[in-house]
């Protein structure tokens, strides 16, 4: 059977689709993978075929400036006129580029699944078009907000303009079964109680499954903290050096991974209990750390729930609010709101984390709770079952 995986290009919506591809592969299935091009060459050393159909967000944010300010700048644009850029971006420009890359796509390859990422709505589009059967791949918790809406507005708008009809609720998964891999006691209720949703189990993908010599080498008679901004998040260096000077006060060693984005030369020189890793496997790691201290991304959260380790996140935009609220519903850590990242605020924060033996407890409770959810190939196993039948 030919399966089609369909993404957005970024670490955070391509990685967790990579665990059900893989398990589709293993079943003897041939997987297309159709994303941004910078993941070819991973997605090549996972045995796929990758295609590139996406583009860049940035490219996708400029784009947008031209469409709705006439400019290729933001400078001298208010708040408010930002704020409008997202919902064109994700619900228009990508949309359609993605639309208009992959629908010759489906023609060469013609498959008979495709397995639509939850934002990749260009992809949900084209195999609505196509007639293709699809069932769609959620990447963390839903998001009822008032920017999802306005993207799946556009998103509809977008739909009429191509001919497409769709079918009436949510625009999301386009009347497609779902694959939720977020912990069910934490996700939306209304969303948990949504027809056709599956629970798949979160497996975390790394490229290189090492961790630091000096972790392993560490007599863990002090916690270890790990600190990341993520991949691709709107944490600032500010920030970063807010949440080391404020761990940098406790009895604690601290890893900070920088990311692609960032060039820890930045953050200046570090206390000695602090380390700094330009990458490092966030999967390998989780199960050797006391906290985690993070910018609130689903990959982030999702991978210290599975590890059961209490988090504190900074949330800052798009999902990170949903998670942080996922993480207190929990009991398995905290967050600081946007505007309250100090160092005093930090430290104060990650004591307690730490100290307080019920947050562990409680992260463990929901570890056990992914471990019990369907594993990819357990899930792969059902594919043909979804190919067979009629698309949306």
């Amino acid at each position: 059977m030919r399966v089609l995986f369909a993404s957005l290009g970024t670490h955070g919506h391509t990685y967790p689709l990579l665990p059900l591809a893989a398990a589709a592969r293993d079943a003897g299935h041939e997987v297309t993978f159709a994303t941004g091009e910078g993941f070819a060459e991973v997605l090549r050393a996972q045995g796929f075929d990758p295609i590139a159909t996406g583009i860049p967000v940035f490219d996708g944010f400029l784009a947008a400036l031209r469409i709705r300010f006439d400019t290729d700048s933001p400078d001298g644009l208010t708040p408010d006129q930002l704020s409008e850029l997202p919902q064109i971006v994700f619900g228009q420009v990508m949309p359609q580029r993605i639309f208009d890359r992959l629908q010759p796509v489906l023609d060469r390859v013609r498959p008979d699944l495709v397995v639509q990422e939850i934002s990749n709505y260009g992809a949900g589009l084209a195999a609505t078009k196509a007639g293709i059967p699809t069932i769609c791949h959620g990447v963390g918790r839903d998001t009822p907000d008032e920017l999802t809406r306005s993207i799946e507005d556009e998103v509809g708008r977008l739909a009429t303009q191509l001919g497409i009809d769709l079918p009436p609720g949510r625009i999301d998964a386009f009347g497609n079964p779902f694959l939720d891999i977020f912990p069910p006691s934490l996700q939306e209720p209304a969303f948990r109680s949504r027809p056709e949703r599956y629970e798949l189990r979160p497996v975390p993908f790394t490229e290189r499954p090492k961790v630091p010599d000096w972790v392993l080498a560490r007599t863990r008679s002090r916690p270890l903290v790990y600190l990341t901004l993520g991949t691709s998040s709107g944490g600032t260096v500010e920030v970063l050096r807010a949440a080391i000077d404020g761990l940098a006060t406790l009895d604690v060693d601290v890893l900070v991974a920088g990311g692609p984005s960032l060039d820890l030369a930045q953050l200046g020189e570090v206390p000695t209990s602090v380390r700094l890793e330009s990458w490092v496997s966030q999967a390998a790691l989780l199960p050797h750390v006391d906290l985690v201290v993070h910018h609130g991304g689903s990959g982030t959260t999702i991978g210290a729930f599975g590890a059961g380790v209490p988090q504190l996140s900074f949330p800052w935009a798009g999902d990170s609010f949903a998670n942080a609220q996922a993480v207190a519903q929990a009991e398995a850590g905290d967050h600081l709101p946007p505007g309250g990242v100090n160092a005093e605020a930090v430290a104060d924060a990650a004591k307690r984390l730490i100290a307080d033996e019920s947050y562990r407890t409680a992260a463990k409770a929901v570890a056990a709770e992914i471990a019990a959810m369907p594993t990819p190939d357990e899930v792969a196993r059902r594919l043909p079952e979804f190919a067979g039948r009629r698309a949306a």
